[in-house]
């Protein structure tokens, strides 16, 4: 190898992020140009230094690893090697070995991470990287907005996660016209009598269906009820809220604020904990 692959950390852990990197620097053949504490971060920085190879975490707060391929894909620039790096070894053999160019469990052993670079090393053509690439770009059409331990869990039971229990779009015929809104567009959505209110990208449709018919076309893992006319995409809540009147508020990320009902609440204050 005559030019060493740039590479990219991306871990939401703190020291397990720059105990990774520091480890990689060991190795003449990488060249580690950043790390990143999450996926905003890691997708600016792919974008501005397009690195080969990036070790990606997958389980974080605010947009994980899948969904980070999935931006990745979305933003039209080139696919790096991805090594999986993940704490579910009860699902990582089956989960990876045909769908990322290596996987690593936490907490990383010296001798694994060198069967890793190994690999790397050895795949590093251009026919090679576009089958790596190729792959993590089915693995991005295929997960869309569902839990990462659910896909890993499905993936290590064999099961077929390319088809899809949700639509992607929702269709939504106003004055006349019938515009497709994108599911993981929708922020939150509110009862308006017989009609539900869709609030997407700053923009609201209205849709004459019961709030029960469009819950059954939405993914539980992204959209909750938070009150009994109202629910909200949890990968846009910022905050949980609580009043001195003992009310609690989600917060989005665009600033509007929700109430969760008290029957809600420590079910919607749990998956907060949880993502």
């Amino acid at each position: 190898m005559n030019e060493k692959i740039t590479t990219l950390v991306v871990d939401d852990e703190s020291l397990a992020r720059q105990g990774l990197t520091i480890r990689l620097q060991q190795y003449p053949e990488l060249a580690v140009v950043a790390d990143c504490s999450g996926g905003r971060e890691a997708l600016a920085q792919i974008k501005a230094l397009r690195p080969q190879l990036v070790f990606l975490d997958i389980q974080m707060p605010g947009m994980n690893g899948f969904e980070l391929l999935r931006e990745i894909k979305r933003s039209g620039i080139s696919m790096p090697m991805v090594v999986f790096v993940t704490a579910y070894d009860q699902y990582a053999i089956k989960a990876f070995e045909v769908r990322a160019l290596d996987y690593l469990l936490k907490p990383v052993d010296d001798e694994r991470l060198q069967q890793a670079i190994s690999r790397i090393c050895a795949s590093v053509s251009a026919h090679q990287e576009q089958q790596q690439q190729d792959k993590l770009i089915n693995l991005v059409a295929e997960v869309t907005g569902e839990d990462c331990e659910d896909i890993l869990r499905r993936l290590a039971a064999g099961s077929d996660i390319g088809s899809a229990r949700y639509p992607e779009h929702i269709a939504i015929k106003e004055s006349g016209e019938i515009t497709r809104v994108a599911i993981n567009a929708i922020e939150w959505i509110d009862a308006a009598g017989d009609y539900m209110c869709i609030h997407a990208s700053d923009e609201t449709h209205i849709l004459r269906r019961t709030m029960k018919e469009l819950e059954q076309d939405l993914n539980p893992q992204r959209f909750q009820r938070i009150h009994r006319s109202a629910i909200v995409n949890m990968t846009q809540v910022e905050k949980l809220c609580s009043r001195q009147n003992g009310e609690y508020h989600l917060v989005l990320h665009n600033g509007q604020q929700l109430k969760v009902s008290r029957s809600y609440k420590d079910k919607i204050k749990q998956l907060i904990l949880n993502r």
